[in-house]
């Protein structure tokens, strides 16, 4: 294989950025033939399509993506040459994107990602959003997995994968009880208010579902589609709330919040979205390796 044409990447990658070959072309005192010509070198080279065009945008492949990692890496190398001799050294960094579901445990996502976290050779960008928010950005390669707690519709010519990753009970946790009596469940939401997570999430609908075949209907104080929210709510409104007990795990280890009952038959899936890819980041199958395991943080 020739030498890279380190010329044609730089053009390359000033195209990934701007997302066009006009402003591009114009960024770079060039005609747009004469952009498109580099652009196909290059493409022909690698052996790979670096971009598919949508409209009058220009969208980066899965070879596109990587091509445009290892080449801010190349040129960062080149800023950190300058840096080093300066007297201002750099290091080299691999970069994990990951979405998570708005209403996701925090500390779940917390947990996932402990093995990354404080690595001095690893980046984490982290989004949350909306499933249709994130899944999208999953398909354009700017995320390397999405962490979510429902499966993603397998159909049809989809390359988008589920993994599950945990199962967590579900439970009303609240302040203790002043008397110490037990709580009744689902009788005693006759006389409990309640806070509950938003109709968007999987435990909700099965809890109405219980609800509704006892006869019951609770008094909801609040309704709330953000864990880190719901957290809060419960900390601070001294009634019950609807929660996995991991969202609430250093408050029931303190004893602040208190286990009050735990819903027989319910629990919330935790879930790695991943596409298949020909160049998958690795360090996303070893973090979903390490985390169904159970393995040790430091066996990354």
């Amino acid at each position: 294989m020739a030498a890279l044409n380190y010329h044609h990447l730089r053009l390359f990658r000033a195209v990934a950025q701007d997302g066009s070959l006009t402003r591009a072309a114009a960024r770079l005192h060039l005609s747009q033939s004469a952009l498109s010509t580099q652009l196909r070198k290059l493409e022909e080279q690698l052996g790979h399509r670096l971009f598919d065009r949508q409209g009058k945008r220009l969208i980066l492949t899965e070879a596109g993506r990587i091509a445009l990692d290892y080449a801010d890496t190349v040129f960062q190398a080149g800023e950190e040459l300058v840096s080093t001799l300066a007297g201002r050294p750099c290091s080299n960094r691999q970069i994990l994107r990951v979405g998570a579901i708005t209403h996701l445990s925090r500390n779940f996502q917390l947990q996932f990602l402990h093995p990354l976290i404080g690595r001095t050779d690893i980046e984490l960008v982290l989004r949350s959003g909306t499933m249709r928010e994130l899944l999208p950005q999953l398909e354009a390669h700017t995320l390397d997995i999405v962490l979510a707690n429902t499966a993603v519709r397998r159909e049809a010519g989809t390359a988008l994968h589920s993994h599950l990753l945990d199962q967590q009970p579900v439970s009303l946790v609240g302040p203790p009880a002043g008397d110490g009596s037990p709580f009744m469940f689902p009788d005693d939401l006759q006389d409990h208010p309640v806070i509950l997570p938003s109709h968007e999430s999987d435990i909700r609908a099965a809890f109405d579902r219980t609800l509704e075949l006892a006869g019951i209907r609770p008094l909801i104080v609040a309704e709330v589609d953000d864990m880190a929210m719901l957290r809060l709510l419960a900390r601070a409104s001294g009634t019950l709330a609807l929660v996995p007990p991991i969202v609430v795990r250093d408050e029931l280890a303190t004893g602040l919040l208190v286990e009050r009952c735990r819903i027989p038959e319910l629990s919330e899936n935790f879930y790695a979205i991943v596409q298949s890819r020909r160049f998958p980041n690795p360090l996303v199958q070893r973090l979903i390796e390490l985390h169904v395991s159970g393995l040790r943080p430091q066996q990354l």
